[in-house]
């Protein structure tokens, strides 16, 4: 695909192997277009590696951040369950949100916690709520660790962020989905692996083996699960979609009576 941007004529050319099309460069199809690459990008640029949280490093696009915040304080969740802790970031933005809304605990599952970054999570004034756990994820006895600190009629919210193979991931969904409450979601991130097989950091594999295809295969099985991007609660733009790591990464537990239908 080759995009021809022009400020002058104020058009985007997409020529994709030959059949062409061009778009008013203003437009809601253009500017998807462009977020596409402007994302493939940034990702091998390792745009994501230069964010924070209130001192922790946060590796994650921050619009995803963001679209997540809207989601918790929708929830309003009693228990977040996160894989994958890396520097903690992530963890204590939960817990700043937690603290804001006054309820609300984490905890956070990695196979290896590294001690400087246990050391700085524990050490963090946000650190009250936050349980780490050191395992891998799947691991049965790190599953019913977990099952453990859930409580009756928590409101439960999971984020997969781990090992990002198609194996682990719905091995991860299968584990922890029971959990999660109806209405809330399981999340199955970093799926645009798919989309960067081609880039120069990327893995010619990840068009098969991603969190995307996982989280499709898992919905499809599990009929109580729908694939569905949570609702923005304000546009006043006519875009729809995400700007996002994550595609097709929200699987919503339908309510009960959904599921009858």
């Amino acid at each position: 695909m080759r995009l021809i941007l022009d400020t002058e004529a104020n058009t985007l050319t997409l020529d994709d192997a030959g059949k062409i099309k061009t778009l008013d460069l203003y437009s809601k199809e253009a500017f998807e277009n462009i977020s596409r690459q402007w994302v493939r990008v940034g990702w091998n640029q390792k745009y994501q590696y230069t964010f924070s949280w209130m001192g922790r490093p946060v590796i994650q696009l921050p619009e995803d951040v963001l679209r997540l915040q809207e989601v918790i304080f929708r929830l309003q969740p009693d228990l977040i369950v996160e894989t994958g802790v890396a520097h903690g970031g992530s963890l204590i933005f939960y817990s700043s949100l937690c603290k804001a809304m006054e309820k609300g605990r984490i905890i956070g599952i990695d196979i290896e916690i590294r001690p400087h970054n246990r050391a700085a999570i524990e050490a963090h004034p946000l650190n009250d709520r936050i349980t780490l756990i050191e395992g891998s994820s799947t691991a049965p006895e790190v599953v019913a660790k977990v099952k453990t600190q859930v409580r009756p009629g928590d409101t439960v919210l999971i984020i997969l962020d781990s090992n990002h193979s198609y194996s682990h991931v719905f091995d991860e969904l299968e584990a922890y989905a029971e959990l999660v409450t109806p209405g809330s979601y399981i999340v199955a991130t970093d799926g645009i692996m798919y989309d960067l097989a081609d880039v120069p950091r990327g893995v010619p594999a990840w068009t098969t083996d991603n969190p995307t295809l996982a989280a499709r295969d898992f919905a499809a099985k599990h009929p109580e699960f729908v694939i569905e991007q949570p609702a923005w609660p304000f546009n006043e733009s006519d875009l729809e979609h995400n700007i996002t790591h994550w595609p097709g990464a929200w699987l919503k537990r339908r309510l009960v009576a959904e599921v009858q239908i």
